[in-house]
């Protein structure tokens, strides 16, 4: 107990103690509290400069490498472009959708091939066997498809879908196939196209041959062989032709865009051959028959043609007494050999039936054709046949029915002509030719007026042709 009542006793001392020096400790404790409030308050702006000056230091600026990009960053550098522009690409589209759907029209020019048919040519093309049978379809005009020839040209128009959109078949130098493609099919239409028929003439003088002649004329080999065919029932043109002969001819010329195409026909004519002169004139009937008549209306064409070969050389003439150049005897030469080179066609001279083909005997290939009930005609040593003329067939005056050669006992290529009457040999040379019909007589006004005008142009020409040869 003591101690305790010892240690109240000193706290009342020491209290009393405070009390008493009160007024010192509280200006202490002033002071004590604005020395802590002055130290609070540096402390925090130490803390604040230090912050500033570290974030100072953080900007890239002041470090060596870069802050590493927050993720908004890295998806805006992205080379993407932003939506307006996508936008801005695709309004032209939209303005104009038709330009996506263009197709390209290409044309193809095809010339048909041997064998060709127009099924191989649209599989060539690629199109659609479809399209064909449709066109053919259409009507007769575009059966002519059907029979196209080699050489021809036809033209296609495809578009890149691979579909026919034209198709143009000129079949003749006037004349074209137009085939259309339309919202409703396909349509097919002929376009003509204008010929302008112009008149001209030539004249000459023969001094070695009918074609060098015609050539110094400015005719073509082509009319020459017209004039040719017109006078070959009077003129034998491999035997008869003489050195002074002279001919004169009016034709037509065939224009098309004032530009020459072709020769025409024939439409007047005149050859002096050994002083006898021979005239022509082309006259066409109503129902658009052509033939060509003398002056006094008598037919230029006759039974029988002069020769079966243009222009060939005799060989050995008719005759009873010659001596055979391989038997080596005399042997009867019933016809007669024209000389011509390998493959020369060789031409029926009369319509009539062939009653046989085949090989003869020492004739080698040879064709016997019928004419009426009296007159046969007979051509041996051919080197072949010309298929459609077949036996039992009717042929025209003027066919092929076979070419040159040198089959059976022969020397060299060479036809072989018989003429028989009655079943007795002719001289095919000599015989009297039996005529054909004359002009109708219906047609006998027409055709006497157009004959004294184109007798009287031939007349005219011959006599400035020769005023000129004379100067």
């Amino acid at each position: 107990m003591r101690h305790d009542y010892k240690f109240l006793s000193e706290q009342h001392s020491a209290t009393g103690y405070f009390f008493r020096s009160g007024k010192l400790h509280l200006l202490l404790l002033s002071l004590i509290a604005i020395t802590i409030f002055i130290a609070i308050s540096l402390t925090s702006d130490d803390a604040d400069a230090k912050k500033s000056s570290a974030s100072v230091v953080s900007t890239p600026a002041e470090l060596p490498m870069p802050a590493k990009p927050a993720p908004k960053r890295l998806i805006e550098s992205l080379p993407l472009p932003a939506e307006p522009q996508v936008n801005s690409l695709l309004r032209p589209i939209r303005k104009q959708p038709q330009a996506t759907e263009t197709t390209l029209d290409t044309w193809h020019v095809v010339k048909v091939r041997a064998g060709d048919n127009m099924a191989q040519i649209f599989s060539r093309l690629k199109l659609s066997p479809g399209t064909l049978h449709q066109i053919v379809r259409l009507n007769k005009d575009t059966r002519r498809l059907t029979r196209v020839l080699p050489g021809d040209k036809i033209r296609f128009l495809i578009n890149d879908k691979q579909q026919l959109q034209k198709l143009v078949y000129q079949f003749n130098i006037a004349n074209s196939l137009n085939i259309t493609k339309s919202t409703q099919g396909y349509q097919a239409s002929i376009i003509t196209r204008k010929l302008e028929r112009r008149i001209a003439h030539s004249s000459g003088d023969i001094k070695h041959s009918l074609f060098l002649a015609a050539q110094a004329a400015g005719m073509t080999d082509n009319m020459t062989m017209q004039l040719a065919n017109i006078f070959g029932w009077d003129i034998d043109f491999a035997l008869d032709i003489r050195k002074g002969d002279r001919f004169t001819v009016i034709y037509e010329e065939i224009y098309l865009d004032d530009k020459k195409i072709r020769d025409g026909d024939i439409i007047a004519a005149e050859f002096n051959n050994r002083g006898h002169s021979y005239r022509a004139i082309r006259f066409t009937d109503k129902n658009g028959r052509s033939q060509y008549y003398a002056p006094n209306g008598r037919s230029m064409r006759k039974a029988f043609l002069r020769t079966p070969v243009d222009f060939s050389r005799i060989s050995s003439r008719f005759s009873l007494g010659r001596k055979h150049p391989i038997l080596n005897r005399i042997r009867a030469h019933k016809g007669v050999d024209y000389a011509a080179r390998r493959g020369t066609p060789i031409k029926a001279t009369g319509d009539g039936r062939i009653v046989f083909k085949g090989r003869k005997g020492g004739y080698g290939r040879t064709i016997i054709i019928k004419h009426g009930t009296a007159y046969n005609t007979l051509y041996a040593h051919m080197n072949s046949f010309n298929r459609k003329a077949r036996y039992g067939s009717r042929v025209k005056q003027g066919q092929v029915i076979g070419y040159v050669g040198s089959s059976g006992l022969a020397t060299g290529p060479h036809l072989h002509y018989e003429f028989r009457l009655n079943g007795v040999h002719r001289n095919p040379l000599t015989i009297r030719l039996p005529k054909a019909s004359s002009l109708p007589k219906k047609y006998r006004t027409d055709f006497q007026k157009k004959a004294q005008e184109l007798v009287s142009q031939l007349n005219l020409i011959k006599h400035n042709t020769l005023a000129l040869n004379t100067q």
